[in-house]
């Protein structure tokens, strides 16, 4: 008996060549990686403010080091906030040069003027004591600013809300 072939015809390497330039084609068109949001604002805040280095992220937080500033911190979105910035001076009346850099990181992070966001902070600072205690809330141009006296140290959370 003979074989008979058939001459059907082979599907298989067209197939195969068709998917493989999908691929290609997929893989040059795609848009190049993009760092996060809050990555490229601690970028920002490097670059732009002397002695600030960037530390590990964790979750939501990029922790940020300055010599005017026992702890300093950038908090990313989620989903009660935009952003925060969270800063905690080693003495428990903040200096002028702690204070200052809270203000510019607010300033770079928010998008609002320095003078308003020192304003804001020194306005904060200025009413914890013996009246108000030693945690203060306030707002001031739609940010909302917490600061926290304790017996050695004094911090303050600058954030804005997700609604705003």
């Amino acid at each position: 008996m003979k074989r008979v072939s058939a001459s059907l015809p082979r599907y298989g390497s067209r197939r195969a060549a068709w998917i493989t330039a999908i691929a290609v084609a997929a893989v040059l068109l795609a848009s190049p990686a993009r760092a996060d949001r809050c990555d490229d604002l601690a970028q920002q805040l490097k670059s732009q403010i002397d002695g600030v280095s960037i530390g590990k992220t964790v979750a939501n937080l990029i922790y940020l080091s300055h010599p005017a500033a026992k702890s300093l911190r950038l908090g990313c979105p989620s989903r009660t906030v935009k952003n925060e910035v969270f800063g905690i001076a080693p003495s428990r009346k903040p200096s002028a040069e702690f204070q200052d850099l809270i203000a510019r990181a607010s300033a770079i992070v928010f998008t609002i003027p320095k003078a308003d966001t020192l304003r804001g902070v020194k306005r904060c600072f200025g009413r914890v004591g013996l009246l108000r205690g030693n945690d203060v809330k306030s707002r001031f141009r739609r940010l909302d600013m917490r600061c926290i006296r304790g017996k050695t140290d004094s911090s303050i959370s600058v954030s804005r809300d997700k609604s705003e």
